[in-house]
């Protein structure tokens, strides 16, 4: 542990200039590795200190010509690394997983949970050249949760009942009950602070005080950035530019990556792994984390409104034939709740909803249902979702059940599908916490209920429940909570969560980065544009 120590202390002065590559090398040989080893060391970590310059080009899966540049409404990974790449939060989730300070440069508790103190960086300027303050997040606030607001963050701010600034750079927020949670809460990416003026802002001008500087944005086409020159994060926005391109066929992008016409491209199939992993110039990233793919089934719509017809469709797939198929082994069957078991409070002993034709034939035939059920479906929710609706039509039928899978356009799908179609695929980054992840998809105040699970009385204990563990310091009576909460979810929602999926990625082997990287979203926590480099 010693050696290890050591080298690690001397790679740290490599990377600062405090030494040179031949101290370094030196350095290492006294230690006993060989010459080979110690250029080797060298150069890692001389590849692992960020450099500045090049044109950095992303391709991504996602993308719609109805999206906005207002960060509220951002329902995608290109509208999300729109608004990364803009502006910044209270908090952030690190490259490590762990919630540290982004414009604040410091959060605590008040005497409880339902008080917290933001006290926000010194010298922090917007685009506009404007410095930050405890009003500008304020009002940013006030942005998402008034009354008419369409934000999809509503839900997750309606808890603040009050906020002040105390000094130009500390913002108070008191809750409408505790919420040991609340610093995750503000680093949505819904919630980048915007720049205000008589206590509102303009959602739609494209300023923050992010790494990049927009410089053109088509929805659901392109974005184009340059650094911005007084970007307050020391080695991060490394690129001098920055384009991103929304490519929805796969294949498009993967060739795209491939001929070198782009840096890094997301929402890498499965199935184009392996041969990928062949081209000499490409390498592969996958991480492991909350991202589910789902199928919600909107209660306020027929036929959903039946709890048998529910259940029956939960019994009637199978589940890991899907990650088999479709993730081809890259990820883990899901259990109709947006929980696993990487995250706090998972139920371990949920029944597990696995394919069984005879008890799914049974609530079939106590719904009272007859005819086909249209599913919708594009691999503009999630690379083979077209195929995993057929998979489902096909397993669905050996319990009696008939599934008319519709194949929708890829563009617009998110605005003309999703959220409003009786039944569709669908897919979640997911979130850090429990609470975060009701509040943003699941509770009856959030625009994104998406299952329109709000009027049964099991919804309304659930609601009721997410609310008391919120607030909860007790561990024990809080994870008692959440198992309950989920046992709700599983059994009376609208949600078949029916895979977790690792996150692809392909990138040139140009480009560098930190040992870490996040989980929380794609694509390094859809920070790529902000942490990496060229080597």
């Amino acid at each position: 542990m010693k050696k290890e120590s050591y080298l690690k202390l001397q790679a740290q002065r490599l990377t600062a200039g405090q030494i040179n590559r031949r101290r370094f090398i030196m350095s290492a040989l006294a230690t006993g590795v060989t010459l080979p080893t110690a250029m080797s060391l060298a150069g890692r970590a001389q590849a692992a200190t960020p450099k500045m310059g090049g044109v950095f080009r992303m391709a991504v899966g996602h993308g719609s010509t109805t999206d906005s540049i207002d960060p509220a409404t951002a329902e995608n990974d290109f509208s999300t690394h729109v608004v990364y790449s803009r502006g910044n939060n209270l908090t952030e989730v690190s490259k490590s997983g762990e919630l540290v300070g982004e414009l604040a440069e410091s959060f605590e508790p008040g005497d409880t949970a339902s008080t917290w103190i933001f006290n926000l960086r010194p010298g922090v300027e917007f685009h506009n050249g404007k410095s930050l303050t405890a009003d500008d997040v304020i009002a940013t606030m006030n942005y998402h949760r008034g009354e008419d607001s369409k934000s999809a963050a509503k839900g997750l701010v309606t808890q603040i009942s009050s906020m002040r600034a105390d000094g130009p750079n500390r913002v108070i927020f008191e809750l409408e009950s505790a919420n040991a949670d609340f610093p995750f809460i503000v680093s949505d990416y819904h919630l980048i602070i915007l720049p205000s003026e008589d206590g509102v802002v303009d959602a739609l001008s494209g300023i923050g005080t992010g790494g990049y500087v927009v410089e053109n944005y088509e929805p659901g086409v392109r974005a184009t950035f340059n650094r911005n020159a007084n970007y307050w994060k020391e080695g991060a926005a490394n690129f001098d530019r920055y384009e991103l391109l929304s490519i929805l066929d796969a294949t498009a992008r993967q060739n795209a990556v491939m001929n070198g016409d782009v840096d890094f491209a997301g929402d890498i199939p499965p199935n184009t792994v392996a041969l990928m992993n062949r081209v000499p110039t490409i390498d592969i990233l996958k991480t492991t984390g909350t991202q589910h793919y789902t199928f919600p089934m909107r209660l306020n719509l027929e036929p959903f409104d039946n709890y048998d017809l529910r259940m029956a469709l939960k019994y009637s797939i199978k589940r890991q034939e899907l990650v088999d198929k479709i993730l081809l082994g890259h990820g883990e069957v899901g259990n109709d709740v947006p929980v696993n078991a990487s995250m706090p409070f998972f139920n371990p002993d949920l029944p597990v909803h696995e394919f069984n034709a005879e008890l799914a034939a049974e609530h079939y035939k106590k719904s009272g249902h007859s005819g086909p059920i249209q599913l919708s479906a594009s691999d503009a929710a999630f690379a083979g979702a077209v195929d995993a609706a057929q998979l489902i039509s096909a397993s669905a039928k050996e319990a009696g059940i008939e599934i008319e899978v519709v194949r929708e356009p890829s563009d617009g799908y998110w605005s003309n599908v999703w959220n409003k179609k009786a039944w569709c695929a669908c897919y979640w980054s997911g979130r850090p916490t429990q609470d975060w992840m009701y509040s943003s998809a699941y509770t009856n105040d959030t625009e994104w209920n998406d299952t329109s699970w709000k009027t049964t009385e099991a919804s309304d204990q659930f609601n009721s429940l997410v609310v008391q563990a919120r607030a909860e310091t007790d561990e024990s009576a809080r994870r008692a909570q959440y198992y309950e909460a989920q046992s709700l979810l599983q059994d009376d929602g609208g949600a078949i969560v029916a895979m977790f999926a690792s996150y692809l990625a392909a990138h040139s082997k140009t480009l560098a980065h930190d040992e870490d990287v996040a989980a929380n979203w794609a694509n390094d926590g859809n920070k790529v544009q902000e942490r990496w480099w060229f080597a």
